[in-house]
């Protein structure tokens, strides 16, 4: 479970009660938001951004990351 913050003053990645919570600067328009979410994980997992993709909560706070 990824918990999205957009429009944060910071991107950055926090862990708290097992969830994953990505802040991005970006937006929660035309898709901005979260392909800095995938941007963002995929750089802090050192893989590259098309090898992830939301499973679920493409318009939710709360995503479901899958890492093919």
């Amino acid at each position: 479970m990824v918990r999205v913050t957009p429009g944060a003053r910071h991107e950055a990645l926090e862990i708290s009660d097992g969830v994953l919570t990505v802040k991005v600067r970006a937006k929660p328009q035309d898709g901005a938001a979260n392909e800095a979410v995938i941007r963002h994980v995929a750089k802090a997992l050192g893989e590259a951004p098309s090898k992830l993709t939301i499973v679920r909560g493409e318009t939710s706070r709360e995503k479901l990351l899958q890492l093919l």
